[in-house]
């Protein structure tokens, strides 16, 4: 069973978190659930974007060990020009610290949106080929000189790392993880069974 820590914190996104999820969550080989999801972060509640309260499953220090782990977005900046979301975790060091000790251990490492940023202040992106939403991808380049950001893909596979553009698009590379890992006929019927159709340029990805 993969076990799959989806990281959480204050504004963050919240299809970044739940879309994933959801794919992970639901799906199935043979009647049995090939993935263990949970969610992890510093403090506990969280409050992701627009208000909705979010308990955290573990705290950062005392989770089981991940095989995945997945940072979503969710950036903004207050009227005074106080960091929100990714914009603040970017440089919060507890955050970073647990993304480069997982990422010696962990098979994969996903990100979504403006998860993409705290990776890059981790030190995982350079050299690859990423995405992030297509808004700060200009932002995103600038901070990695080293990489190139693709802004009109709707997710990248560096082999460990994987990123995915905005929002929804955390979903489609969900659900190519599951095809990669289990074989396109898993993705298949994850979609069915959450009703999901995606667009030409998503489900090219799982043929």
């Amino acid at each position: 069973m993969y076990q799959v820590a989806i990281l959480l914190f204050h504004d963050v996104e919240v299809l970044d978190f739940a879309g994933p999820f959801e794919v992970f969550a639901v799906t199935e080989v043979d009647g049995k659930r090939p993935f263990n999801v949970f969610t992890v972060a510093e403090h506990s509640p969280v409050f992701a974007r627009n208000g909705l309260s979010v308990n955290p499953t573990y705290r950062l220090q005392d989770h089981p060990d991940a095989d995945i782990i997945l940072i979503p977005g969710g950036a903004s900046l207050l009227a005074d020009g106080t960091p929100l979301g990714t914009r603040r975790e970017m440089h919060n060091e507890v955050i970073l610290n647990w993304v480069r000790r997982h990422m010696r251990t962990a098979e994969l490492v996903l990100s979504v949106c403006t998860g993409a940023f705290v990776l890059a202040k981790a030190g995982v992106l350079d050299g690859l080929t990423v995405t992030t939403h297509y808004s700060v991808a200009h932002q995103l380049q600038e901070l990695l000189p080293a990489a190139t950001v693709a802004p009109e893909q709707r997710w990248t596979d560096n082999g460990q790392v994987i990123t995915s553009a905005g929002i929804s698009a955390g979903i489609d590379m969900a659900l190519h993880v599951v095809s990669r890992l289990l074989g396109p006929e898993v993705a298949a019927a994850t979609m069915r069974e959450m009703q999901y159709a995606p667009g030409p340029h998503s489900a090219a990805g799982l043929q």
